[in-house]
């Protein structure tokens, strides 16, 4: 009787948590850029500029071609630099900014990077959809990086 009990409780508890919404992100679903679109940007010659707000040994390592390294904003001293790589950009520049430090759920840099450009005054904001990371979403599917080891 007490494990009916027991699992009662837990079903409920679980049929609780299917109403509750996760924490959402600062970007509407517009403005989440898929990897293939971005490549195409890239490759026509019509890219935007992009901001890589990941950690420097990552950047160093393997960055999407003509990314600004605007240093990682999880950090005050990383938010100083993604303003000091914005700060001579109009307001409605069109901007994409991206990290795949990690899954893009759990990323420290991204949301950051968002809300400071938004706050900023930029109209125009992006975010490149890395669920995984940028090896796995962008590196490994042959879209157009560069750094040391860069293949393409």
């Amino acid at each position: 009787m007490n494990h009916k009990k027991a699992l009662a409780i837990l079903g409920l508890a679980c049929w609780s948590c299917f109403g509750q919404e996760a924490p959402s992100d600062p970007w509407a679903a517009g403005e989440l850029l898929q990897p293939a679109e971005f490549a195409q940007a890239i490759q026509s010659g019509k890219a935007p500029v992009l901001l890589s707000v990941a950690f420097p040994v990552l950047y160093k390592g393997k960055h999407i071609v003509h990314a600004i390294n605007a240093g990682p904003t999880s950090k005050p001293e990383g938010i100083e630099a993604l303003k000091t790589a914005v700060a001579k950009l109009p307001k409605d520049a069109d901007l994409v900014i991206y990290c795949g430090c990690c899954p893009m759920v759990k990323c420290p840099n991204i949301r950051p990077a968002y809300r400071t450009l938004k706050e900023l005054g930029f109209t125009h904001v992006r975010v490149l959809s890395l669920p995984t990371n940028l090896h796995t979403d962008w590196v490994s599917k042959d879209y157009p990086s560069e750094g040391t080891g860069a293949s393409n």
